[in-house]
């Protein structure tokens, strides 16, 4: 991407930033994230004793977890709880500035290591002047049937950890989503074949951007870019007030080329099996 892009898609970031870090507006996008997360749950449990956690069976621990617990005095007891629940499954727990204060400083206590800090990054919708760089014959489409969406989940699998194996069941889990009426799936297609993919969560008057992957042999080619730019109109579309993301050491840099900011972080923890 040329540096010339790049400056056109950058927002004015201390008015960006100023705005993101508004109370409500983070309220909003971590009531985002959790709806996401908590998605992949394929009970319903939600909320047990006092823990909201997610559940999917599937062995890889990005989709089985904690988003937080409502009460600091509950920390121990619903590290018991989710540890039950989680029984033979590889789970996190994400620590955001919706969990009580002090919640990362006590789930060492009870087994927690902390492994890793993400940065959450926020930008508004109300500037259209995105970076458009992208490889030739490159399009955009919408996921909605379930051969296209068979194909997005090999493509993600690789960087997500999923065996090859688990394919058929996570097709199943994304198709009957509680949520899926606010999801919006998009594959990135060359040459006839899907090259990259993100989702995009509409809910709380956040765009939610998620699960962006581009295959190793397209990396460096604006895959990424097309699809953080798709992602953004599709916010736009519904009607969103900001766009949000998680970002992995990777992927920040080409965030912050398109004007996203760091407003806070995710603190994640493992426990012992």
């Amino acid at each position: 991407m040329s540096d010339a892009a790049a400056a056109v898609g950058t927002p004015d970031k201390a008015q960006a930033l100023t705005a993101a870090r508004d109370t409500g507006a983070v309220e909003a996008v971590f009531a985002n994230f959790r709806q996401y997360l908590l998605g992949w749950d394929d009970e319903g449990r939600e909320v047990t004793s006092g823990v909201d956690h997610f559940r999917s069976g599937v062995g890889t621990p990005q989709f089985n977890g904690v988003v937080r617990v409502r009460s600091l005095s509950a920390v121990g007891q619903a590290v018991a709880t989710v540890r039950r629940n989680m029984a033979g499954l590889p789970w996190w727990w994400w620590v955001g500035p919706d969990s009580p204060e002090g919640t990362a400083d006590a789930l060492p206590r009870y087994g927690g290591h902390e492994f890793a800090a993400l940065p959450v990054m926020v930008r508004s919708l109300d500037h259209t002047d995105d970076p458009t760089e992208a490889p030739a014959g490159l399009r955009i489409e919408t996921v909605q049937d379930g051969v296209r969406l068979a194909e997005v989940v090999a493509t993600y699998r690789t960087s997500m950890g999923i065996a090859r194996g688990l394919e058929t069941e996570m097709v199943r889990i994304e198709s009957t989503r509680r949520d899926n009426a606010d999801i919006v799936r998009l594959a990135a297609v060359l040459d006839g074949r899907v090259v990259g993919s993100t989702v995009v969560i509409a809910a709380h008057g956040i765009a939610g951007i998620f699960l962006v992957h581009v295959a190793d042999a397209c990396r460096r080619l604006g895959v990424g870019g097309a699809l953080t730019a798709a992602a953004l109109r599709v916010g736009r579309e519904h009607g969103m007030r900001s766009a949000a993301l998680v970002a992995s050491p990777a992927g920040e840099p080409l965030y912050r080329r398109f004007g996203f900011t760091t407003v806070s972080e995710y603190r994640l923890f493992t426990f012992p099996a």
